[in-house]
């Protein structure tokens, strides 16, 4: 471990973000293979997911190592790191922050003693109930001081105080007593462990190596290492896996719940959930959008890269020209250096630059995901019109994001989304643009080929399926203000 002092990953576009996901967990169990590297690159795969900080526990039978910094998988890792991370099985984290601050000391895998051995683990979702855990653990231990403030500090306690007789024994008696969305995978110096809550909120696959087994938040973190997909990791399934293979029983019954938004733009679409690959259900999605919000124009341009696969169904249904209007540079994003004010304001042209010579005259329709503030899409129609083009049909490839997810994305509170407080001419007038139209839920909800029973949609309708705290005010903070008051 190193550089425990707190210092914040900053996101160079200031004040506006889109969703952002909670994480990226992997995990591997591999005897004879370099597990590290393969969960450094797997991690490099699910980076899309988190990118406030990084970590890797690693075991080679006797004891745990954990390597963890803040920034991106590439600025966390050296070659010489990944070397001295030796062992037969390893867990990775990326980390987007929904529960406790973008700090050293809440990068993830948590590690604890425990009576039989050392637990690591790494955690995508976000619990509902974490006072209440909270309040679980200081009981079982008067003495307990909590380092970290996340969820995931707090699960990690609580299986490891249980006066069980293993670990998995430990794990199991934990499980049932988490609200919330969580996909996890952990470890003691023997055993890899995953684990996902009954709704399967957020996704989590297995898969094969030829001399292992691997655990991934998406199928793209199989890929990267050349493991087979295998399936994915049931709602309310607990999986070990040793020398002896791999061991499945169910702890809860399994209540589908998947995010309907991983759908829209979470996922790398080169990912497949639910048997759905995520490009081509984002291209139906895009044809559906033309179908209900048609528009005359004489070229489709998406929002990079999110926005691409709906551009070109959108495109290819209305029949209007595809193009790539706006250049995004992919190697902005998130960096320790803060923004000065002049940059700020140039805001989303560190990312995205129109082409004008593509635009200038013509009557555009741009494709985005979602609009959450509405900050983004103001920026990029400011910048369409400075650059020649006549005039602008915003379309959209969700629904109005009109409620915060308690589940493991960080939206923004219910006051901060554009949606909440205006309808969509209002929200057309906000942005500038000529037109605005979003798909339907129920066009979308088509468009994934997945039962509605089967998805989450809170965002979009405010119908929880795992209840909520009455007061979440605190938001992601909750355990470190209850800290402050000595709680």
């Amino acid at each position: 471990m190193r550089r425990p002092d707190g210092l914040l990953n900053h996101n160079v576009l200031g004040e506006d973000k889109g969703p952002q996901d909670a994480c990226g967990v992997f995990g591997v169990w591999a005897p004879g293979e370099e597990v590290a590297k393969l969960t450094f690159y797997g991690l490099y795969a699910l980076q899309h997911r988190g990118t406030e900080s990084a970590g890797i526990a690693t075991s080679d039978g006797e004891r745990i190592l954990v390597y963890k910094d803040m920034g991106l998988v590439s600025q966390v890792f050296t070659e010489g790191d990944l070397a001295t991370l030796k062992g037969n099985l390893a867990i990775g984290h990326c980390r987007y922050s929904t529960t406790g601050s973008s700090t050293w000391v809440n990068a993830q895998p948590t590690l604890r003693p425990t009576k039989y051995g050392t637990l690591a683990l790494a955690h995508n979702g976000n619990l509902t109930n974490t006072g209440d855990l909270a309040e679980l653990v200081q009981k079982l231990d008067a003495n307990y001081t909590r380092g970290a403030t996340t969820d995931t500090e707090i699960m990690t306690a609580l299986i490891a105080l249980q006066d069980s007789k293993n670990l998995e024994a430990s794990a199991l008696t934990v499980l049932p007593q988490l609200e919330g969305a969580f996909s996890l995978v952990f470890m003691d110096e023997h055993t890899l462990y995953a684990a996902r809550d009954r709704h399967g909120v957020r996704p989590l696959v297995l898969g094969k190596l030829e001399t292992g087994w691997v655990v991934a938040s998406e199928s793209a973190g199989l890929d990267i290492v050349g493991a087979a997909f295998v399936r994915e990791i049931e709602p309310g399934e607990f999986i070990s896996i040793d020398a002896n293979g791999v061991r499945s029983q169910k702890w809860a019954e399994s209540q589908p719940k998947g995010c309907l938004f991983e759908y829209v733009y979470l996922a790398r679409p080169d990912t497949t959930i639910a048997g759905s690959g995520i490009h081509k259900t984002r291209v139906a999605i895009g044809a559906q959008l033309a179908k209900e919000q048609p528009a005359e124009a004489d070229l489709v341009i998406p929002v990079p890269e999110s926005g691409t696969p709906a551009a070109i169904g959108y495109a290819k249904e209305s029949g209007i020209p595809f193009g790539m209007g706006l250049v995004k540079n992919s190697y902005v994003g998130r960096t320790f250096i803060q923004p000065s004010q002049t940059i700020r304001q140039l805001g989303i042209r560190l990312k995205l630059n129109p082409l004008r010579e593509i635009i200038e005259g013509k009557r555009i329709v741009v494709v985005d995901d979602s609009i959450v503030r509405g900050n983004t899409q103001r920026a990029i129609v400011r910048m369409l019109r400075e650059a020649g083009a006549r005039e602008i049909h915003v379309r959209i490839s969700s629904p109005p994001v009109k409620w915060p997810c308690y589940y493991g994305i960080d939206f923004a509170s219910r006051a901060e989304l554009i949606a909440h407080g205006l309808d969509v001419e209002e929200i057309r007038r906000s942005i500038g643009a000529d037109s605005l139209g979003y798909v339907s839920l129920e066009g979308l909800i088509s468009s994934t080929q997945v039962p509605s029973e089967r998805l989450c949609s809170a965002c979009f309708t405010g119908e929880y399926p795992i209840r909520i705290p009455e007061d979440l005010s605190e938001g992601k903070m909750r355990l470190e203000i209850t800290e402050v008051h000595g709680h």
